[in-house]
C-alpha cells in the first residue's frame, strides 16, 4: 500500500484526491495504449522494445517443464482465480516459459530445495505484453470491483496503477516469475504450501517481503524462499514476497507471444 506523506502546507480533500486519481488514471491508460518504446526512461536505461518474435523459439524462451518435468504449476492468469476475475489475454494455456538462463537457474533452485524437503510452485513466468495491457484496462475500469474483497480490500482501485500494475512488466522479458514454496517433509509424502502470510497477488503492505505485519514464522518462510532464489542469482521485488527476477538478464526486449 502506498502511504502519501503530508507536505506540511496543504490538505487535499477527498474529492480533490478523486480528481487527481482520475486524471492519473487517464494518463496511465493512454500510456498503456501507446507503443512500448514511448515509456519514458533515463538516458542510461534504454527504452523497452517490443520484439517481432512470433514463436517461443524465435523469442529464445523455453518451457520450464523441459528441464523440470514435474515442477508444480498453478498459473493463475490462465483461469479465473486472479485479481482480474477472468482468464487474462494471452494465457490460452497454463504454461511457464523463461529465458534459457533463467530456466536453468530455476532448475538449480528446485534441485537444491528438494534436497531439503521443499519444492517450488509457480504462479506466473513469462507474461505476454497483451496481458499487461489487459491488467491496465481492468485497473482503469472502476466499475469492476468483483475481486476487491480478496485482492485489494484496503485500497481504492485507483491506487493499483503504479507500484502494483504498470504499463510495462519485467515478466514480458522472460526472466521474471512469481512463485511460492511447498513443504514436502510430511510422513504422507504430500506437498503443502508454506504459510507466507498473504496469498499471491495480494495488494497490501503485508505482502512486502519484510513486512512487520506478518508473524515470525511467515517471515521465516519468506526468507527461506528468498535465500534459495538468491543463491542462484534471482533478486526479489521487496513489495511482493513472490516476485523474483534473474539478476543477470538485463535485456529491455519485451515479447508478446501468446501462451497456447
Amino acid at each position: 500500500m502506498k502511504i502519501w506523506p503530508s507536505n506540511g502546507y496543504a490538505t487535499v480533500t477527498e474529492p480533490g484526491r478523486r480528481a487527481i486519481r482520475g486524471a492519473a488514471l487517464l494518463a496511465w491508460v493512454a500510456l498503456a495504449c501507446a507503443s512500448c518504446a514511448s515509456v519514458p526512461t533515463s538516458p542510461a536505461a534504454p527504452s523497452p522494445e517490443l520484439s517481432a518474435a512470433r514463436t517461443f523459439a524465435e523469442a529464445g524462451l523455453v518451457d520450464i517443464r523441459t528441464l523440470v518435468p514435474d515442477i508444480s504449476q498453478q498459473i493463475r492468469y490462465a483461469g479465473s482465480e486472479n485479481f482480474v476475475g477472468v482468464p487474462v489475454e494471452g494465457y490460452g494455456a497454463a504454461r511457464c516459459y523463461l529465458r534459457e538462463s533463467a530456466a536453468q537457474a530455476l532448475q538449480r533452485v528446485e534441485q537444491s530445495l528438494r534436497q531439503e524437503g521443499f519444492r517450488l510452485r509457480l504462479f506466473d513466468c513469462y507474461r505476454p505484453a497483451r496481458a499487461v495491457r489487459h491488467f491496465v484496462r481492468w485497473a482503469a475500469d472502476l466499475s469492476d470491483q468483483r475481486t476487491k474483497a480478496r485482492y485489494y480490500p484496503d485500497l481504492d482501485k485507483t491506487q493499483l496503477l503504479g507500484d502494483y500494475i504498470a504499463p510495462v512488466s519485467g515478466h514480458s522479458r522472460g526472466a521474471t516469475l512469481d512463485l511460492t514454496l511447498l513443504d514436502c517433509r510430511g510422513a504422507d509424502g504430500q506437498c503443502v504450501p508454506l504459510d507466507m502470510g498473504t496469498e499471491f497477488d495480494f495488494f497490501d503492505a503485508s505482502a512486502n517481503t519484510d513486512s512487520p505485519q506478518v508473524t515470525q514464522m511467515q517471515r521465516d518462510n519468506r526468507q527461506r524462499l528468498l535465500r534459495a532464489m538468491a543463491q542462484q542469482g534471482f533478486r526479489n521485488y521487496p513489495m511482493e514476497w513472490w516476485h523474483y527476477t534473474f539478476a543477470s538478464h538485463d535485456s529491455q526486449v519485451l515479447y508478446d507471444v501468446p501462451l497456447e
